[in-house]
């Protein structure tokens, strides 16, 4: 009977499940990118038919980096930092993003204080890579 007892605990501990931790990059990413970019990344979101230049797929970033995620790169073209590859016709999200400032050292060591939900959003797409 003890045994019953057990396996039923067993069975239901295999079925409960742990909420997920949020991830505040996702979250962005979903608010913001979502509708161009799609819900993979993968450039098929449900407006990038109707665009002018076909959306990035964003999983293949270090790919197409000799394997090494470009931070800089990805957080001026999101953000619209001068001196951004301008023939996109990404929008520049920096006002949205705009809140909380972090120090941020990038490749070279130079610390930038940057916003923290530009931050957010590009270690999600880093963690998304393929």
């Amino acid at each position: 009977m003890m045994k019953l007892a057990w396996l039923g605990v067993l069975a239901l501990a295999g079925c409960t499940q742990v909420p997920e931790t949020p991830d505040p990059g996702r979250e962005i990413y979903m608010g913001y990118c979502v509708s161009c970019h799609g819900a993979d990344a993968r450039g098929d979101g449900p407006l990038a038919g109707d665009l002018p230049v076909h959306p990035s797929d964003l999983t293949g970033l270090s790919a197409r980096n000799g394997g090494v995620f470009p931070s800089v790169q990805v957080m001026a073209q999101i953000y619209g930092y001068p001196g951004r590859y301008q023939t996109h016709v990404m929008p520049e999200f920096g006002p949205e993003l705009e809140g909380r400032n972090v120090q941020w050292s990038d490749e070279t060591g130079a610390v930038v204080d940057t916003p923290q939900a530009l931050l957010d959003l590009k270690n999600y797409l880093e963690t998304i890579q393929e």
